[in-house]
């Protein structure tokens, strides 16, 4: 009976020690599992949606019946389909990617309906820019985890539209972004940008989780991660070093992928949402307030809202240039008959200069009240560098913050590099500061009592060589310079004569410095 006892209990150890033996990318999971994937915390992106649409009840299931849904599907059928999603995207399947398909297909009864109804007005738009674009058109879902197909969506990075663009990621893609205008919202042009930047970033990474990690979180935080990392290029191997969300965003997308493609499979269906696709596109030659059209046209501000987002502040700014103007095809005749009529609807109204009439050019290029010189000084000229602060510079030349300001119309302190200060110094002082224009950093702060450690050598590589590099659409030197290893924006610039308020040109040849 001892010996039966003793071989039931070694067979059992023996079961379970080779059971328990993962392999060697189960162990990366779950190490990263360990840190980073706390199952009760609902990840940012799924708070966002919910911080968007503000749906907390489960009022939408009255639509049809829920106890349809079938959401307890075992994990090697998911894994299977996933691989059988015909894509270049590689779509893996691990504990992580699991997490998301729980939260948007086992546990994703109000979420998933949402964004299958919202497809339907956008996935056309989408489809038509990523085919034009050469992009797999599974990059469609990429929106339904970053702003939950929402036009509006706002994230509280600031991250704008619905692809969820930052605001110098905007302007650097050729997007119009000001007090009134913001193509950040605008379903066309935003995803223009998206693929041109997405483009970019493919080419740069030659790997499409990469890319879609670069997305997220900028490629400048990928090459940091991927140098801490010590060069690793594979992304589930990459996750410890990169920031928080990044490390589930590849994750999200792969499970919003296997949501649309087999929702159906889940007897899931799309909410239905009622959006206007019968549109034509009139150019706007004034300023126009959508309250004119209203008026005189009888189309509701909130209709003019849901086609034109990109008008922040319910005006077409068109003072200087045309501006589209979206309206449904029924009012087209009848725009046309009557735009004079509409720009002139109570215009002296809508466009006081006390409440609407301003242009955002018209703050650079207005002339700034500043103070006059004071009597008894010698006037010098100070050209801003690279690092300098207001506050720097009034101490180098003895005077008060304030005065400073004052004689350069400037309210806040906000400098430029390569603009030019007046600075009144006493007449009896000309000689002690008039070289300050001419000195290096260490040597005005030396001049003021302050010691400057020298800079660490961040990169000991020696410059062997140039290769040439043709500027392509979209270009920026930020771009530029995170395709070549181990070389700076500043190195591209001064190699290239250029400074940082310089233009790219389409076809332009830029010298790249070769590293070694």
């Amino acid at each position: 009976m001892k010996q039966l006892i003793f071989i039931i209990i070694l067979f059992l150890i023996i079961t379970t020690t080779y059971s328990a033996q993962p392999d060697k990318d189960t162990i990366i999971i779950q190490d990263i599992e360990k840190y980073y994937c706390e199952s009760d915390r609902i990840d940012s992106l799924l708070l966002d949606w919910y911080y968007y649409t503000g749906r907390d009840t489960l009022s939408f299931f009255e639509l049809y019946d829920k106890e349809n849904l079938i959401l307890n599907v075992p994990d090697s059928v998911i894994k299977e389909r996933i691989k059988n999603i015909a894509t270049p995207i590689d779509l893996a399947y691990n504990r992580l990617v699991q997490n998301y398909v729980d939260r948007y297909v086992n546990r994703g009864e109000i979420i998933a309906p949402r964004l299958l109804g919202r497809s339907i007005q956008y996935f056309p738009v989408f489809e038509k820019y990523l085919d034009v674009f050469g992009l797999p058109l599974e990059l469609k879902y990429l929106p339904a985890i970053e702003s939950a197909l929402n036009t509006n969506a706002v994230s509280r990075a600031g991250a704008t539209g619905l692809w969820q663009i930052m605001y110098r990621t905007g302007l650097m893609l050729g997007l119009e972004i000001n007090s009134y205008v913001d193509e950040r919202r605008d379903p066309e042009k935003s995803t223009i940008a998206a693929c041109m930047f997405l483009k970019q970033l493919y080419e740069t990474y030659q790997c499409w989780n990469l890319a879609l990690a670069a997305y997220n979180c900028g490629p400048g935080r990928l090459n940091g991660a991927i140098r801490r990392s010590g060069g690793e290029t594979n992304y589930w191997k990459l996750l410890p070093y990169l920031p928080r969300e990044t490390r589930n965003y590849v994750s999200a997308f792969i499970a919003v992928t296997y949501l649309f493609s087999y929702y159906e499979d889940h007897n899931y269906k799309p909410e239905f949402f009622d959006f206007i696709d019968d549109y034509d596109t009139v150019m706007i030659t004034q300023q126009l307030h959508f309250a004119q059209i209203d008026s005189v046209l009888g189309i509701s501000i909130n209709e003019l809202r849901e086609l034109n987002p990109m008008y922040r502040k319910d005006i077409v700014p068109a003072k200087q240039k045309a501006y589209p103007l979206k309206i449904r095809r029924e009012y087209l005749t009848d725009f046309i008959r009557l735009e004079d009529s509409i720009y002139n609807y109570m215009d002296s109204v809508f466009f006081s200069p006390e409440r609407f009439n301003y242009d955002p050019k018209e703050r650079i290029t207005r002339q700034v009240s500043v103070a006059p010189q004071p009597s008894g000084t010698a006037a010098l000229k100070y050209t801003v560098k690279t690092g300098d602060a207001i506050g720097l510079i009034a101490q180098w030349y003895g005077v008060s913050v304030s005065n400073l300001r004052a004689w350069n119309g400037i309210s806040g302190n906000l400098i430029r590099a390569g603009q030019t200060l007046n600075v009144y110094v006493p007449e009896s002082s000309k000689s002690k500061y008039e070289q300050i224009n001419q000195m290096s950093f260490e040597e005005k702060q030396k001049m003021i009592g302050v010691k400057v450690e020298p800079k660490e050598q961040t990169d000991s590589k020696t410059v062997t060589g140039y290769k040439y590099y043709t500027v392509k659409r979209g270009d920026s030197p930020w771009i530029i310079a995170s395709r070549f290893s181990g070389v700076s924006v500043e190195e591209i610039l001064q190699v290239n004569g250029l400074n940082s308020s310089s233009t790219l040109n389409v076809g332009d040849r830029l010298k790249i410095p070769i590293k070694e």
